[in-house]
């Protein structure tokens, strides 16, 4: 079974939605699971998880709506406040919901030490006990905060997504080479390829470009903690799903068939519990 692990659905509003700048144009509009539907099949792919890309429970109960509606959709990672006071009320309300599979915040719109919070990281400390995944969205400068929690709850299952937005057309930074490394090391933590064609220069790019970036988290996280994600339909700033499906995959027939059903569909599925 293939499982894109990472993609996003919308109804495009131009208040909530500000962060769709005049540059991107072609994500100015809606995206919903009857869009997808066809794309997916098209690429052989069985099914998804929807991931927030607002900072509401309004937009995590549109995901849940979607999903209960499309059985393709597997699971959503939602947002909560894991500052509120009523957290721990409102993780009893969403993980009763066997489609809701984790929490993700936007931290890289947030101050480096966002992670070091005192309030967020009691937050994160609540969510292993409803078996709830944290993603992590963060830019490199934001990584050394990411390795200090990831260290503190080392029973919390948590998902880097886009490799950690590395800039893709540079030569790889040697920091972020290191702390990729020194994520890897906590055995709590995957990492999602995703997002990688939309961190390169003006969305242009050669296929051979992404090769190091994928071997170097491939001899970081091994097979058993990679997923795959399309980032859909942020990635069609840069590239079509065909494209950003073809990249991934085509890299993967260099590993073993094993290897390439772990990282296309059964990772995901063992870690978020579909």
């Amino acid at each position: 079974m293939i499982i894109d692990s990472h993609q996003h659905f919308w109804k495009y509003n131009s208040v909530r939605d500000a962060w769709i700048d005049d540059t991107m144009e072609v994500i100015r509009k809606d995206f919903l699971p009857k869009d997808l539907k066809p794309i997916l099949e098209e690429n052989g792919v069985d099914g998804c998880i929807a991931v927030q890309a607002d900072q509401t429970e309004t937009e995590t109960e549109f995901l849940l709506a979607c999903a209960a509606k499309y059985p393709f959709i597997k699971g959503v990672v939602g947002w909560v406040d894991l500052t509120a006071e009523n957290l721990e009320d409102r993780l009893i309300h969403y993980a009763a919901n066997p489609l809701f599979k984790g929490i993700r915040h936007i931290v890289q719109a947030e101050k480096d030490d966002y992670l070091l919070r005192t309030d967020v990281q009691s937050g994160i400390g609540k969510l292993a006990k409803h078996n709830l995944t944290y993603d992590i969205l963060v830019f490199p400068k934001q990584l050394a905060a990411a390795l200090a929690l990831v260290q503190r709850f080392p029973e919390q299952q948590f998902v880097l997504d886009h490799i950690a937005k590395p800039n893709i057309s540079a030569p790889m930074n040697n920091v972020w080479k290191d702390q990729i490394t020194a994520l890897s090391k906590c055995e709590n933590v995957s990492c999602k390829l995703s997002g990688m064609v939309t961190e390169t220069e003006n969305f242009v790019f050669s296929d051979e470009v992404f090769t190091p970036f994928m071997d170097h988290v491939f001899a970081s996280f091994g097979a058993n903690r990679l997923l795959f994600g399309s980032d859909w339909p942020v990635c069609l700033l840069a590239a079509d799903y065909n494209k950003v499906f073809a990249l991934i995959n085509d890299y993967l027939e260099l590993h073993s068939a094993k290897t390439k059903a772990q990282v296309l569909g059964i990772n995901a599925t063992k870690i978020y519990n579909l």
